[in-house]
């Protein structure tokens, strides 16, 4: 068995390369970043850092040009200004967030399946994919509900044969569950980047902070990201 992991150098992604690495071994596993005109698109250095770390092989993709007419707040091109708030709170107000990228992770599952049974033709691959509840909380992002990965999984099993499934290990558990999971297997938060913010350090007000600072807390202990980007 083969895997790739959607690598964005995040938290749960990152989690998400441990679990695969101590499943299948390094040897095994290939993570793969995409950039899609993120504003916060520093978290590609770090998930090139973490490849590293975990001594896997790493690929990176561009699939901003399908992206550029969106407006949506998370893209550098937006005319939109950042919510400094949670996910709850911008679901509350505009029914929606304001971060949502149309069919995000559709477009990177696709391409990842795609990908997984170029490279991997004579093996059965697995895509791994970091979703959790808090992503779902009040339908945030209607691309990482329950629903939605098992109708694409089974697209993609259809589509290669039978070869290449999804595995979300993280549906149905929160970002604190992830941050449990995540220091058992000493994942090393400190090269992780998650701020949707364009900035050296994380802001610690947009929706992403705030849901990470609450996970490190729920667990009793120290993001220790901050300390290592300056804060």
């Amino acid at each position: 068995m083969k895997a790739v992991i959607l690598s964005s150098g995040g938290l749960d992604s990152t989690t998400c390369i441990a679990l695969a690495v101590e499943k299948l071994g390094q040897e095994n596993v290939s993570t793969v970043s995409i950039f899609y005109g993120q504003r916060h698109a520093r978290e590609l250095s770090c998930a090139r850092a973490v490849a590293e770390f975990y001594g896997v092989n790493h690929y990176e993709f561009d699939a901003a040009e399908i992206l550029k007419s969106s407006n949506s707040a998370l893209l550098n091109s937006s005319t939109k200004n950042l919510e400094h708030s949670t996910y709850a709170e911008q679901v509350k107000k505009n029914s929606r967030v304001e971060t949502y990228v149309p069919f995000r992770n559709g477009l990177m599952l696709s391409m990842a399946a795609s990908f997984a049974g170029s490279i991997y033709e004579d093996s059965d691959g697995e895509i791994y994919i970091g979703v959790h509840q808090d992503d779902t909380a009040g339908n945030a992002y209607p691309d990482c509900r329950a629903d939605f990965i098992e109708a694409i999984n089974t697209a993609i099993k259809i589509g290669t044969y039978g070869k290449i499934k999804i595995v979300a290990p993280f549906l149905g558990k929160t970002k604190a569950d992830v941050v449990k999971i995540g220091t058992s297997l000493a994942v090393p938060y400190e090269l992780t980047w998650s701020c949707y913010e364009r900035g050296d350090t994380p802001c610690g007000r947009c929706a992403t902070c705030l849901d990470r600072a609450r996970a490190f807390a729920a667990n009793g202990i120290a993001d220790p990201a901050l300390k290592s980007f300056g804060k």
